[in-house]
């Protein structure tokens, strides 16, 4: 079993967590503009304005720092998915759906740092088994909501039904924001038609 990647530590006082947050936002930047491979704590620590001995101080390496900002990035949709799960049944699930995958994409279209880290989480088997255990409050939300639809189902068909729904949606985002803005929003259109097809099927069985 793959180890899971945590910081040495979090801050506590304030200013360390400001210093914390610029390095979390240094850190997405480098990922943006170098990419991956090219990552580096020396980059980091020069935009970040500190010395490269305080990242070390929080990460052992660039995948645990990498990790941290998949949390940051998956604590948002938890969020935004907590809001929503107090409008279901009120809140039919085609409505739902398109609001969830609204919102996702809406993240995934201005925020190139989001993708950066879907990607960089996929590198290794340490990060995609951290990646996965950070993801397991989000499905166990998406599972909850999904009672109405599918009141016989066993948590463990909706947790993966959740997971089948936002790996879906993620990887299909990653392919359509290659594209000009006309065809991302045709894909965020076939995305919507594709799940909701997908989950009345599955309500039925």
């Amino acid at each position: 079993m793959s180890e899971i990647l945590v910081p040495r530590r979090r801050p506590a006082q304030q200013r360390s967590r400001e210093k914390y947050g610029r390095i979390l936002a240094s850190a997405r930047a480098v990922l943006i503009d170098a990419g991956f491979e090219s990552f580096t704590f020396d980059e980091v620590a020069k935009r970040a304005e500190v010395p490269i001995g305080t990242l070390y101080q929080f990460f052992a390496n660039k995948y645990v720092l990498i990790c941290e900002l998949d949390r940051e990035d998956t604590a948002a949709i938890v969020s935004e998915l907590r809001a929503f799960s107090t409008r279901v049944p009120a809140l039919q699930w085609p409505d739902f759906l398109d609001e969830f995958i609204d919102h996702l994409a809406g993240l995934w279209r201005e925020d190139p740092s989001r993708r950066a880290v879907w990607h960089a989480v996929q590198s290794t088997p340490a990060t995609r088994a951290t990646a996965a255990a950070t993801e397991k409050e989000m499905l166990s939300i998406i599972a909850e909501a999904m009672v109405p639809l599918a009141p016989h189902a066993p948590l463990e068909m909706r947790l993966g039904l959740a997971g089948i729904l936002i790996h879906t949606v993620t990887s299909l985002l990653n392919y359509g924001i290659r594209e000009d803005d006309y065809s991302f929003e045709a894909t965020v259109a076939e995305i919507k038609r594709m799940l909701v097809a997908y989950l009345f099927a599955v309500a039925q069985v």
